[in-house]
């Protein structure tokens, strides 16, 4: 609405602290019903994101409050292909982005969000329900052909020597593709890790473990490999202790799910731990994998993976 009786920054800036105190109740996974609820400001209720991928609340007046990226279905692409892009930067598509002719009101949003450097919020959709939160982040830049917006994180607590205009802009550049950088891929990182613990219950596939905190999702291949896909069928909830036995090759897991242990650790001699939680594993099946199909550990890249395991004893 124009002419808000609410400050521009000061609504921006209760955001953050808003989204400061849901971290540390929820850690990096927030609920988007919390996050649609938002937060009162003097009486009147602030939320931070609604069904379209560009929210304004109604307390602002023109500009948008935060951008989002919906949460992957295994398998398929994104309804908008936001990326990582080669100079560091994310690519965050146009509202209607097939609609040349048209220009969305969002869209005209995000124009004077850049042209004003006004401080947005970048959610990213882990899985259906539950999103990361970025603050603040920029719109750098607008390309009509791609129909496409360049978004910059950076970090809040650097941003008043920026206003001070003590920082170089070949700096500020620098600073921000490096965030955005490692921003972008802890996010790729932590929506494989909440897509693999869901559809392992939250439990260990090796002993049943059920504490979430001390839960990891494992690749099978790693990004690196050409098959290294950030899908379920790639991943192994595992707890932390057979997590680092699985990366060391220390524990094998064949195609039929049957977990080894690598022949010289089989004859160590040590206390309980290595006892129960590691030698008499060897042999065993799988205690849980997914129970859709499509979820469960691809036989072929256990294979690869398992090959590893058996040169490396």
């Amino acid at each position: 609405m124009r002419g808000s009786r609410f400050d521009d920054a000061e609504v921006r800036r209760r955001a953050f602290r808003f989204l400061d105190e849901l971290k540390r109740e929820h850690g990096r996974s927030l609920p988007r019903e919390r996050l649609a609820e938002g937060f009162s400001l003097d009486g009147v209720r602030v939320p931070l994101l609604g069904p379209q991928g560009i929210f304004k609340p109604a307390v602002l007046d023109r500009i948008p409050i935060s951008i989002t990226t919906t949460p992957i279905k295994e398998g398929r692409d994104r309804p908008y292909d936001d990326e990582l892009r080669e100079d560091g930067f994310i690519g965050y598509r146009y509202r209607n982005p097939g609609r040349s002719h048209e220009v969305h009101p969002d869209n005209l949003g995000l124009r004077l969000a850049m042209a004003n450097k006004t401080m947005l919020i970048y959610f990213f959709g882990l899985v259906p329900g539950w999103y990361t939160a970025d603050y603040p982040v920029f719109i750098i830049g607008d390309d009509p052909v791609l129909r496409s917006f360049t978004v910059a994180v950076d970090d809040y607590a650097l941003l008043p020597a920026e206003e001070s205009g003590t920082v170089r802009e070949d700096a500020l550049t620098a600073r921000r593709q490096y965030i955005t950088r490692t921003t972008q891929q802890r996010m790729h990182q932590d929506g494989f890790r909440e897509r693999v613990l869901r559809a392992y219950e939250s439990c260990c596939a090796v002993c049943r473990l059920k504490h979430e905190r001390l839960l990891d999702a494992a690749h099978i291949l790693p990004d690196k490999h050409p098959l290294g896909e950030p899908w379920v069928h790639n991943g192994l909830a595992l707890c932390k202790i057979h997590h680092a036995a699985y990366d060391q090759n220390i524990l094998g897991i064949s195609r039929d799910y049957k977990v080894a242990i690598r022949a010289d650790i089989l004859l160590e001699h040590d206390g309980p731990m290595l006892t129960h939680g590691l030698q008499e594993l060897d042999g065993r099946t799988l205690m849980n994998v997914p129970r859709a199909r499509a979820m469960q550990p691809k036989r072929e890249f256990l294979d690869i993976r398992y090959e590893e395991f058996r040169a490396s004893g």
